[in-house]
């Protein structure tokens, strides 16, 4: 099972927020230092997220995915948050990242998002949000009225493998994963799944490894220290 550290960024500080609400933010600084924390303590990936782009559609990380790339080049990089317009997608991937989660688009310009998917081959992981199992968008603010399941067996029609499940009721909030609805997710689009929300202990990961999960995003667990991140890369060896 890959595991994902995260790292959230907004106003440019590495944040984690409760339930997605931008008014419920912890700051825990600096989001080099915690790449270079990641890195040292074993990671392969990172997941990094424009938080400030999420909610207004403006990117504005690049310079922080490429210094990150620039000091520790062996990491590779996930990363979504306000990626609206193609141009967007190709400044992040530009910028260094290995791949590009989308969601919004999806929803509101489908047409670029299909032409995203025929642009970036293997490159675009479909950003699945959920809120009382519908597709959630603009950093969770807004519920469509197309599930998270068809949304993602539209995905994977258009020949995307991947996509990043989360479950907005449990983010941040360390309360366990979804791991019925994570795996749920994957039976039924047949994609590769990357559980997000909730993860706050080892046993969260053993549950979803077992259940076939594809990843795993870790975020508030390994900066609380409820999950030591060099103790789950030892536990689960990453492929």
């Amino acid at each position: 099972m890959v595991l994902y550290p995260a790292i959230d960024i907004l106003d440019g500080r590495a944040v984690r927020l409760y339930k997605g609400d931008k008014n419920k933010v912890t700051d825990y600084g600096d989001p080099l230092a915690f790449a270079g924390k990641w890195a040292e303590a074993g990671a392969e990936w990172l997941h990094i997220v424009d938080l400030s782009g999420a909610f207004t559609g403006e990117s504005g990380i690049d310079s922080v995915i490429a210094e990150i790339k620039k000091r520790f080049p062996q990491l590779r990089i996930q990363s979504g948050g306000g990626l609206r317009r193609i141009a967007d997608i190709r400044r992040r991937l530009n910028a260094g990242a290995d791949c590009a989660v989308i969601g919004t688009m999806a929803a509101y310009d489908p047409d670029e998002f299909a032409l995203a998917t025929y642009e970036f081959p293997e490159k675009i992981v479909a950003g699945i949000d959920a809120k009382g199992g519908m597709f959630a968008v603009k950093g969770w603010t807004e519920t469509t009225n197309i599930s998270a399941v068809a949304f993602g067996k539209k995905c994977k029609k258009m020949g995307i493998r991947c996509a990043l499940f989360t479950d907005i009721a449990k983010d941040g909030a360390m309360a366990g994963a979804n791991v019925s609805e994570t795996v749920r997710m994957q039976k039924e689009t047949e994609l590769n799944i990357i559980a997000s929300g909730g993860i706050s202990s080892m046993k969260d990961l053993e549950n979803l490894e077992e259940a076939g999960v594809y990843g795993a995003v870790l975020g508030k667990a390994i900066y609380s220290g409820a999950i030591d991140l060099k103790e789950a890369v030892r536990r689960f060896p990453q492929p």
